[in-house]
């Protein structure tokens, strides 16, 4: 059977108590009602409000659920009456201890999932998002929340408005609040301030809720071109020294454009070979955040058309206004050949007004091709041999053919040289060979020969194209050369930065590894975490010998945030490498920020067992304190009562219940003691070598029930290393618990050596374990449902914190048959080799 579409959701939403949510949903119901739809009413508060109760005639009430603090929705009921639409109040509602959910919108969650359609309500100041905003302008701090996405899966949000003066009236008039809480509501919370403000709040998150609607239908209806329901300015910022200008004049423009949505965008090249430094923006995301506009990243293919197709498209997805840009710095020159990002903006904007903001940098750089050779070192020396001996090959060649091929042949061999120069060495070496060999075909080839004069036009055009040929076959040979080059630094950052990822998130210990991975690749002698406390900085982390104690007195200093830089001591880094270290920067924040997010989740699960280990203690405590104190207690106001006659026998029993009381007392503290000191780590164990048989008789001694405990040990066992003290205690302590849980039969204590280690087992017929029992039989204040036995569950716990701290184990396993056995394991003590003389050392 498949599960029917889920009900839909209409929510009420107020700025403030009595602007008449309430009604409004009511009045809706009866509408539903008069057209024929099931409507019934599932929680509805009045708040003794008659307008708001008259309401109620006629729709039907289901009976809600009673509670000891008050009456509840039914969900059961609901989904058993299954109306059409049913009525729910207050969403926000925290529910009564019991419920099936802690809140009442997860009660609206579940009969929405049946495919029951649901009316509520809520005040605007129990939205989660809003909670800290409300606090600041109410000073009330709203314990009872919703979560935001839940009121946006509504269908529909209405807002029930008012204005702070009509809702303060209707307060004054009695319309809200009985007349006894009037006076000190206009007062606190209903101050015409806190309404506006309340009001607005409310007012701009429906205004996002519809601009959220509004972008999902442009989406889906694939609309493109702009409507203007909503100013909003996209500012582009390539990342150079005109960015923050540009910036800060869009910013005025949205501030003049009636407070207009301010979005910066970042377009990053598709290759990923150019882009400005990462400090640079970063600087422009802060100012970004300090102007209150948004800032984002896109991806566009490289080229001045890809990147004007990212930024028109960011802008029409956001259902832009208007565009601001910078001028182009390209000069006019270079304008001429390509108009710029600018001008294809401009063209193909469409509805999207353009604004073209001027800067100190425009227009002035004059972009020539660099005559510097970007091919590697050997390579370049093997291109300037080329310039130098391929020329006169060519002639030779062209002289020894003189009678076989003519000139034009001459100037192709001529052209292949020069080509073969630039091809190997780049642009010096072309224009090398190109000169050479145009002189050389001129003297040597050229009538009139053996002379350079040029004898006809043509030679000059043949010498000015080898010429060209030269420059664009190296400028192309360069620009490989350094795409290369480029991409080659780009697969290595790349990989370098992959493993800096895998250590952050792979590692226990990310933060020092991390640094010292750090410290290797860029050849540093030190690195560090330096973190400002006030005017003091302090080394949160660091890889290698202590480093400098300021960011100023660094070699290397890069700010990963306010308060927090990331420094290395050794030497200076090139410009690249201190990008690449920025990058890392915000990894080591993250791993920062994940060892300390670590740290609190340690503390707070050492509060959480502390708490619990609290709990227990007084409740384990809280009963087994007064019980042997109120049998004392009795048992000596009978036995001081001076009207009261008691036999010999009975005194003596009263005096053995007082003893026996005693001595539950003396165990009790003692273990709690124990387990405390245990806790801090205060026992230090007198550890000496010592027979098992020794220590087992001296438990065995004065503890009831002895009598039932045998005992076999192996002839040869060897004695082990403990504290006497400390093992007589434990053995007393497994041994009490096997008599006290062995159902009267016989308890067993065997000991046997095995691979270093001798091992005294304690087993009782007793009816035994679960495994999931044994799990938990160590545990402090554990006593497995056995209420009728004195003590607080500490004894085995700790018998196994001594055993530990004696360096040995104690561990619990099934005895065959049916019962319990306990095993203490510790190290069996080396005898002491004799020395010369057969004395012993």
């Amino acid at each position: 059977m498949t599960a029917g579409p889920p009900g839909t959701l209409r929510i009420h939403l107020g700025a403030a108590p009595g602007v008449g949510k309430t009604y409004a949903m009511l009045c809706e119901a009866h509408r539903r009602r008069e057209r024929g739809t099931d409507v019934v009413a599932g929680v509805v508060e009045t708040h003794g409000r008659d307008r708001t109760a008259a309401l109620l005639d006629g729709l039907e009430l289901l009976p809600r659920r009673h509670t000891p603090v008050g009456d509840e929705l039914d969900v059961a009921a609901v989904l058993a009456r299954r109306p059409e639409v049913v009525l729910v109040d207050e969403l926000a509602h925290t529910n009564a201890p019991g419920s099936a959910h802690p809140k009442r919108w997860q009660d609206v969650r579940d009969i929405l999932d049946a495919g029951i359609d649901v009316l509520s309500t809520v005040n605007v100041q129990h939205l989660e998002s809003l909670g800290d905003v409300v606090e600041r302008i109410t000073g009330v701090r709203q314990r009872e929340t919703v979560p935001d996405g839940f009121v946006r899966r509504a269908e529909q949000v209405e807002l029930v408005d008012l204005t702070p003066e009509a809702l303060r009236r209707r307060l004054a008039h009695g319309n809200v609040y009985p007349a006894e809480r009037i006076d000190a509501a206009l007062a606190n919370y209903f101050r015409v301030g806190n309404l506006i403000a309340l009001r607005e709040l409310a007012l701009l998150w429906v205004a996002d809720e519809v601009d959220v609607a509004l972008r999902r239908h442009r989406r889906d209806q694939h609309i493109t071109e702009t409507w203007e329901t909503r100013e909003r300015v996209v500012v582009a910022l390539t990342g150079g020294h005109e960015s923050e200008a540009v910036l800060r004049r869009a910013a005025r423009i949205a501030t003049r454009a009636g407070g207009a949505d301010l979005l910066a965008v970042h377009v990053l090249r598709g290759d990923g070979l150019a882009g400005p430094p990462v400090a640079a923006v970063h600087a422009l995301r802060t100012l970004a955040d300090d102007l209150g506009a948004t800032f984002h990243t896109v991806v566009g293919d490289s080229g001045a058309a890809g990147v004007t197709a990212a930024l028109l498209e960011f802008a029409r997805g956001a259902n832009a206004t208007q565009l601001v840009l910078g001028t182009s710095r390209r000069s006019r020159l270079a304008r001429l050949f390509d108009p710029g990002i600018g001008a294809r903006v401009v063209r193909d904007s469409g509805s999207i007004d353009v604004h073209m903001v001027t800067h100190a940098a425009a227009g002035s750089a004059l972009r020539l091709p660099s005559l510097r050779s970007e091919v590697p070192g050997r390579r370049h020396l093997a291109g300037w041999a080329v310039a130098l001996l391929a020329p006169p090959v060519a002639t030779l060649l062209g002289v020894a053919l003189t009678r076989v091929v003519g000139l034009s042949t001459d100037v192709v061999l001529f052209f292949l040289a020069t080509v073969a120069a630039a091809l190997v060495g780049g642009l010096g070496p072309a224009l090398v060979a190109a000169l050479f060999g145009g002189l050389l075909l001129n003297f040597f080839l050229t009538p009139p020969l053996y002379s350079l004069r040029v004898g006809a036009p043509e030679n000059v055009v043949t010498l000015v194209a080898m010429l060209l040929v030269a420059v664009l076959v190296a400028l192309v040979v360069d620009r490989a050369a350094r795409r290369g080059e480029q991409a080659a630094r780009a697969r290595a950052e790349a990989t370098l930065l992959a493993s800096f990822a895998r250590t952050v998130l792979t590692r226990s210990d990310p933060l020092p590894r991390l640094l010292e991975k750090v410290r290797e690749a860029f050849g540093l002698r030190s690195v560090g975490l330096l973190e400002r406390d006030g005017t003091r900085w302090s080394r949160v982390a660091g890889a290698g010998p202590p480093g400098c104690a300021r960011p100023e007195d660094a070699d290397v200093d890069v700010a990963v945030e306010p308060g927090l830089h990331l420094v290395g001591d050794g030497r200076s880094l090139p410009a690249r490498d201190r990008r690449l270290l920025e990058t890392v920067g915000g990894q080591a924040l993250l791993a920062l920020r994940g060892e300390k997010a670590a740290d609190e989740a340690r503390r707070a699960q050492r509060r959480a067992e502390a708490h619990e280990t609290r709990g227990a203690l007084l409740s384990a405590v809280g009963h087994d304190l007064r019980s042997p104190l109120t049998s004392i207690k009795a048992a000596v106001g009978s036995l001081r009562d001076p009207a009261l006659r008691l036999p010999d026998a009975d005194r003596a029993e009263l005096l053995e219940t007082v003893e026996e009381s005693v001595d539950r007392l003396t165990g009790l503290v003692g273990n709690l003691l124990d387990s405390s000191r245990l806790a801090a780590g205060a026992v230090e164990p007198l550890r000496e070598a010592v027979g098992y048989d020794e220590v087992v008789a001296r438990a065995l001694h004065g503890l009831p029930g002895a009598q039932r405990a045998g005992l076999e040990l192996a002839e040869d066992l060897p004695d082990v290393v403990a504290d006497v003290g400390l093992l007589e205690r434990v053995v007393a302590n497994l041994v009490d618990n096997a008599l006290r849980h062995g159902r009267g039969a016989p308890v067993t204590l065997r000991a046997s050596a095995h691979g270093g280690r001798a091992e005294l087992r304690v087993t009782d017929r007793g009816p035994g374990l679960t495994p999931a029992q044994r799990e938990h039989l160590f545990a402090p204040f554990q006593r497995l449902g056995d209420r009728r036995t004195g003590g607080i569950g500490l004894g085995l716990s700790v018998a196994r914190g001594l055993t530990e701290v004696m360096g040995g184990s104690l561990s619990a396993e099934d005895t065959p048959g049916g019962g319990l056995t306990t095993v203490i394991s510790l190290p069996v003590a080396v005898p002491a080799v004799p020395g010369p003389g057969g004395a012993r050392p």
